[in-house]
């Protein structure tokens, strides 16, 4: 059995490694452009295709590692991760490069999907919750990061390089999963009936209220995180007329802030339930676009109020995705890659849908922003609630 301190470190590594690949090249994305004979949209498009192979391969995957096992699908899903990356490198067409990223965003999905679902097969109770959590709070660093590393790479080295230091990546995190993950699913633990099987299963968790509600809650934080993520850029940059190296300050401390949310959850639930956390984490961040919605429509909102608003609703993820995590998976604890897929495909499916919305509100401020973010953030919080009066008709989580 491998140390739990392995584990945690190569899946750690497995699901920061999609956030990576999405903005890593972003910085690079006019010389793609211009390398690949595409306009600014054609780039943007190999992203969208990144994201739509994420949110398909979630939903394949998943299941399917409930039907063959763990360590099957990481392998393959990785080691493909890395093999694409590799072909990304050397894609002569845009239309090569966005098949290819779809089909990067489907082999990186292995290790969203299935890393939640070996935490759930080796862990339990408030142990499950603590885990989430340390993992969340690694993850919210990896879209902060990924700018940074990949403009750090873009100044001594062509886009293309970008996608060779992905290969590598995913090169090493196979060897890790080959060291470190065991296969955590019994063979009598799996799922009969094959591909037919594997979906009636799905079928089934996606039916069950108690497992459903938290997915669509899910959803919700996904879409509230993705509208910050679209709405930030714009606010800080043109409202607020930041230098890059400010923004990064500003996108920064609020990362430090969803990690230092994410651990006090851990520290919590050991005494708390992880419904009742849940809740606290949605109010608390539909308060602070509440009170930024407020701020613009009175006395208007500076440089200060506007990013107090936005850490206090950041870190307040940093409750909202482990709590929910845990709460999903150990209701469908019988299905763990299918509950694991539902929730994964929900983040993603539901956060590319309400990237748009702030734009389509307008952006002459900050208002749009803090309209789609608390609409969401509101859905949360009323899902919470009703994941928390759950509770009392679901066993005890972890169990």
């Amino acid at each position: 059995m491998a140390s739990h301190g392995l584990l945690l470190a190569v899946l750690a590594g497995l699901g920061a490694a999609s956030p990576l690949a999405t903005d890593m090249y972003v910085p690079g994305l006019p010389d793609m452009a211009r390398s690949l004979g595409t306009t600014s949209a054609g780039t943007q498009l190999s992203l969208t295709a990144f994201l739509l192979g994420v949110i398909v391969g979630q939903l394949v995957l998943g299941p399917m590692s409930d039907m063959v096992g763990r360590r099957p699908v990481l392998l393959a899903g990785t080691s493909a991760f890395a093999l694409f990356g590799l072909g990304c490198a050397l894609a002569p067409t845009i239309e090569a490069m966005t098949a290819l990223r779809f089909g990067q965003g489907l082999a990186g999905a292995a290790g969203i999907v299935v890393g939640r679902a070996v935490l759930v097969d080796l862990f339990h109770g408030a142990e499950l919750s603590r885990v989430y959590a340390v993992l969340s709070g690694i993850g919210a660093l990896g879209p902060v990061l990924a700018p940074v590393l990949g403009g750090g790479l873009l100044a001594v080295a062509p886009w293309r390089f970008v996608f060779v230091a992905l290969a590598l990546a995913g090169a090493v995190l196979t060897v890790g999963i080959a060291r470190g993950v065991p296969e955590s699913l019994a063979r009598e633990r799996r799922t009969g009936g094959g591909v037919a099987g594997a979906l009636r299963a799905t079928g089934r968790v996606a039916a069950r209220p108690g497992v459903l509600v938290p997915v669509l809650t899910m959803g919700c934080t996904g879409a509230a995180t993705f509208a910050y993520i679209a709405g930030a850029t714009f606010v800080l940059h043109d409202l607020l007329h930041l230098s890059p190296a400010m923004s990064s300050v500003v996108y920064g401390v609020n990362a430090l802030g969803n990690l230092g949310g994410s651990l006090l959850y851990g520290r919590l639930a050991r005494r708390r339930r992880p419904e009742t956390l849940m809740v606290a984490g949605a109010a608390t961040g539909l308060a602070g676009q509440l009170v930024l919605l407020a701020l613009v429509s009175t006395a208007g909102s500076g440089l200060w109020t506007t990013w107090g608003c936005l850490l206090v609703s950041v870190a307040s993820f940093g409750f909202l995705f482990p709590s929910l995590t845990t709460v999903g998976q150990s209701r469908g604890r019988d299905a763990p890659g299918a509950t694991s897929a539902l929730l994964g495909a929900a983040q993603f499916a539901f956060g590319a849908a309400a990237s748009p919305l702030v734009g389509l509100f307008g952006t002459r401020s900050a208002a749009p922003m803090a309209l789609v973010m608390g609409a969401f953030l509101a859905l949360a919080t009323v899902g919470a609630a009703i994941c928390r009066r759950q509770s009392g008709t679901q066993p005890a989580v972890g169990q």
